[in-house]
């Protein structure tokens, strides 16, 4: 019994080495989602969707659009102690092409289609993000443009109007 409880107490002290243990879950997009950028209601947006979670704050930072998530990390005015950032994963769009309002992506993870042509949230080219790799190059094949990874993505492509 002893060594058991001692096991166990030794076990507790170790923590827990989950390099994702702590990561906030994505979170819904609701009424009261408001782009950090814009100050409009996401629900009010147009395709992909991004929030950022900041370490220390227990709800998201909403952007309506992939280039404006990418410009929060690059900005050096804004947070820089990021738990994570999730992307609406257009892989998983529907027929129509809207993004899934339920299927996040890690956005480190993801794969971009920039320089598409493709117009966003806020009425202006942006990127659309892919979970899959091949889904990503198939879009790009069909609508234009190419496939970067996240910390290839170019900031003048990030900031260009």
């Amino acid at each position: 019994m002893a060594w058991t409880l001692a096991f166990l107490l030794a076990l507790a002290a170790c923590g827990n080495d989950d390099p994702r243990a702590g990561i906030p879950a994505p979170q819904a997009v609701t009424a009261e989602a408001v782009g950090h950028y814009c100050g409009m209601a996401l629900q009010d947006h147009a395709g992909p969707k991004g929030q950022i979670f900041v370490k220390g704050r227990p709800a998201p930072v909403w952007f309506s659009s992939i280039k404006q998530v990418f410009a929060y990390t690059l900005l050096p005015e804004e947070p820089k102690g990021i738990s994570i950032i999730y992307v609406n994963d257009m892989a998983a769009a529907g027929p129509d092409g809207a993004a899934d309002p339920a299927s996040w992506i890690d956005a480190k993870q993801a794969f971009y289609v920039i320089g598409g042509g493709f117009i966003g949230g806020m009425g202006a080219e942006d990127a659309m993000p892919f979970s899959d790799r091949t889904r990503a190059l198939a879009f790009a094949q069909a609508h234009g443009g190419r496939v970067v990874s996240f910390p290839d993505m170019p900031e003048d492509y990030v900031f260009a109007q």
